[in-house]
């Protein structure tokens, strides 16, 4: 009976462990990065714009993501989704890129 609890309670953790709460980058753009680059709001490049994006993108993602997590000029600090994390962040940005491709 012991062993049988001790698997069950193993399975149980393992199956937690394994659970993600990652918000993926489409959802984070969803929610938080389409209010200006939907629309290009005070010059943010337009999600799906190739010619807007091409300079950044030129930057590398490294560049990119100093500017989401930092901010720069209109672009507030991780683009006001305070709750997300590095891993979220860098999501909603490879979402925006690979439409600019």
């Amino acid at each position: 009976m012991k062993k049988t609890a001790s698997l069950a309670i193993a399975i149980a953790l393992f199956a937690v462990a394994g659970t993600s709460n990652a918000r993926e980058g489409k959802e984070v753009y969803d929610t938080k990065c389409f209010i200006c680059h939907a629309t290009s709001v005070a010059g943010s490049p337009k999600f799906g714009d190739k010619e807007m994006w091409a300079p950044r993108i030129a930057t590398g993602m490294d560049a990119m993501m100093a500017t989401v997590v930092k901010g720069k000029g209109a672009m507030p600090p991780k683009g006001t989704c305070m709750d997300c994390t590095d891993d979220e962040l860098r999501a909603a940005a490879q979402y925006m890129v690979d439409a600019a491709k």
